[in-house]
């Protein structure tokens, strides 16, 4: 286990509209007001997403899971911001319902909101952590 000790900076509050990329609209947030470390609380609702639902199998490389929105859905869930590269990266974790169907999963591509979406953004001041591929399992991880 590997940590940092960080405190609480900026606070934002957003509000995205009706087909708005969820996922590209934290990351625009975060690059403009260089937020280089973060959280961020999401509640909603998002008409589209491809979402991963877990790996195949418990082997690395992990083959992922896909399942996608589609439609409308409520969507609540919480996420991190660190950067990779030059670019501040959204790692976000939800759970996206319709009627009687609820989708628990990893927010990755498409996402769009429906009629709006909230999110909090909570800035982590004194944390240098970021992202970069691992190479065991070819993912983009968190390095702190």
């Amino acid at each position: 286990m590997r940590y940092q000790i960080g405190r609480p900076g900026r606070m934002v509050v957003a509000r995205l509209e009706d087909k708005d990329d969820v996922l590209g609209s934290i990351a625009e947030i975060a690059k403009k007001e260089n937020i280089r470390a973060g959280v961020v609380h999401i509640v909603g609702g998002m008409r589209e997403g491809g979402i991963v639902v877990g790996p195949e199998q418990d082997v690395f490389p992990p083959v992922p899971v896909w399942r996608k929105l589609g439609e409308s859905h409520e969507v609540t869930g919480f996420g991190t911001i660190f950067w990779q590269g030059d670019e501040p990266k959204v790692h976000f974790h939800g759970a996206f319902g319709k009627k009687d169907m609820v989708k628990v999963g990893c927010l990755r591509e498409n996402s769009e909101t429906f009629l709006v979406l909230e999110a909090v953004i909570i800035e982590i001041e004194g944390v240098d952590a970021k992202r970069e591929v691992d190479p065991v399992s070819g993912m983009v991880l968190l390095k702190v």
